[in-house]
């Protein structure tokens, strides 16, 4: 009983996201994205938290990568779209904290928006994440791969494996 209660939200969802993909380009995509005062730049910042220092927006929501992305060209859109939204920009994204700006960047998505890009990664927000810091999505499988808060050297965070120190084995959480 208590799944049921759990997945009926989710199912609504999916059930909304199916309608709003029927025609229409602007389909199941949730605007969550957060741009930054100032010049219309999007912020990419840190956060420190029980799975280490990870990438957030420039108002704390956390930012994850999608493990099914092998380019810096997101596979999400449609249904997944309104799960995942892209973080996108307008405008020119900036490094904050411990974030390196040598790392942002951005990509082109099918629906003609900007999508930021974090060591080549495209980057997303969880539409289950209604605070700052909220990590709902971490480790989720939707849309057949592995969802992923992401370290400051860019590379994946996998679940229970963060204890606080992103620095050592690089190549672990890659997926290049």
């Amino acid at each position: 009983m208590g799944i049921a209660k759990r997945l009926t939200p989710l199912l609504g969802l999916v059930a909304l996201a199916a309608a709003a993909c029927g025609g229409g380009s602007s389909g199941g995509t949730q605007k969550v994205s957060s741009q930054s005062g100032g010049g219309g730049g999007t912020v990419v910042a840190t956060k420190s938290g029980s799975n280490g220092t990870y990438l957030v927006d420039g108002k704390g929501m956390t930012l994850y990568l999608f493990k099914a992305d092998k380019s810096s060209k997101s596979t999400c859109d449609s249904a997944c779209a309104s799960y995942w939204p892209a973080y996108t920009t307008t405008g020119t994204p900036t490094a904050s904290g411990g974030a390196q700006q040598s790392m942002v960047g951005t990509s082109a998505r099918s629906d003609g928006k900007t999508q930021v890009t974090y060591n080549g990664h495209p980057l997303y927000h969880y539409a289950q994440d209604s605070s700052p810091g909220d990590t709902n999505g971490e480790g989720s499988t939707n849309f057949g791969a592995e969802w992923t808060i992401v370290a400051p050297n860019g590379t994946a965070i996998e679940k229970g494996k963060g204890s606080g120190d992103d620095s050592g084995g690089g190549s672990r959480g890659s997926y290049y």
